[in-house]
């Protein structure tokens, strides 16, 4: 964006909303109560441009378009799987790619958002850091996704959204001036418990004690894969700069907040993490902060030759730990059936665009 870029009416928190809004109306004339309206339009109608907001003079209305925007990601493919799971790719206003996916159950309609454009932690069994690392999303970006994808599931029968995960591409506390103020806006201008919104990390230790601080009962999932240091770093490069002891030690300083679920997800592999000796050091570290643990079996991915670990291990891997004392579950596995694993979608899309353009390259 450059300088004279108008502010993102998205990015703004509540109460950043209401002063620059009453700001702008009362500046030209207007009563206060302007801004209740825009307010309406943006919390409770989803709008997408101030072209939609009638209730304003088409005079105001055209002021208001010159002096903020409203940057919503456009929608640019939709895959819905045969179990319901729906996969959007999104397209920012420079035409960056970014993916969300909504995991409908009997219960529950969760909603998993990206907080980057690619992502650059390197971990060896996700697909987000084959297309590369774009840029930061801005925290209207992310919002944007929730406010798209909450329009799209009430056109599509599928309810209303109870759960936010930021688990799409991207390490969320890798974009912490988003993150925060991301967080705000969707507890706070959309109404979804803090209870409801999970932060997902591999480990970023400043990120954590930062979220630890915040009153919210936000909860928080550490992407684990192994119990063990060593085995740790050959899963995420990130272990060598915040060691396992480190990120351990962070998340019972996150826990002593007191009401904030801690989750450890654990993909597993067959070969590569699913020893049974691993099964001790892994209800270890959950007892030791309260962890749930949540198995999730590994979703290939173009350039893995990885399998997902055998279900009689996954099992054995499940009733040791509940044995233990540890809350477990194994995750279903969604979406099988279209690009479900996190970056697939995108990676694909822009391979095609490479061959695209290097077939005009070569037809020139």
């Amino acid at each position: 964006m450059t300088p004279d870029t108008p502010p993102d009416l998205l990015s703004m928190t509540p109460i950043e909303l209401r002063s620059a809004l009453e700001s702008h109306f009362t500046s030209r004339g207007e009563p206060k109560y302007r801004a209740s309206q825009v307010e309406k339009w943006i919390y409770e109608r989803l709008g997408r441009s101030m072209e939609e907001m009638t209730d304003l003079p088409v005079t105001q209305r055209d002021e208001l378009a010159q002096s903020f925007r409203l940057d919503e990601p456009v929608s640019d493919v939709v895959q819905r799987s045969e179990d319901g799971t729906v996969k959007h790719l999104w397209r920012l206003s420079d035409d960056k790619l970014v993916e969300s996916v909504l995991i409908p159950t009997e219960s529950r309609l969760t909603l998993c958002i990206s907080s980057q454009a690619g992502c650059a932690m390197g971990c060896t069994f996700c697909a987000t850091g084959w297309g590369g690392f774009d840029r930061q999303l801005t925290a209207g970006e992310i919002v944007g996704q929730y406010r798209a994808s909450r329009r799209w599931a009430h056109e599509n029968d599928y309810g209303s959204i109870s759960n936010i995960v930021y688990m799409g591409m991207g390490e969320p506390l890798a974009n912490r001036k988003a993150l925060h103020p991301s967080l705000t806006i969707l507890n706070q201008g959309y109404g979804v418990g803090a209870r409801r919104i999970t932060v997902s990390t591999v480990g970023v230790i400043p990120g954590i004690l930062e979220l630890a601080e915040r009153p919210e009962q936000f909860r928080l999932a550490l992407s684990l894969h192994a119990p063990s240091s060593e085995l740790r770093r050959e899963l995420i490069p990130l272990e060598k700069r915040y060691p396992l002891r480190e990120v351990l030690a962070a998340l019972e300083h996150f826990e002593d907040g007191g009401g904030k679920r801690i989750t450890f997800e654990y993909t597993m592999i067959d070969g590569v993490n699913d020893a049974p000796e691993l099964i001790e050091l892994l209800g270890d570290l959950a007892l030791r902060v309260s962890a749930f643990v949540n198995l999730i079996p590994f979703n290939p991915i173009p350039y893995q030759k990885w399998r997902p670990s055998k279900p009689e291990r996954i099992l054995e891997f499940s009733r040791r730990l509940a044995s233990r004392g540890v809350s477990v579950a194994v995750r279903e596995t969604r979406g099988q059936d279209i690009d479900a694993a996190c970056g697939q979608l995108r990676g694909h899309t822009l391979s095609q665009i490479g061959l695209k353009k290097s077939v005009a390259e070569i037809s020139e």
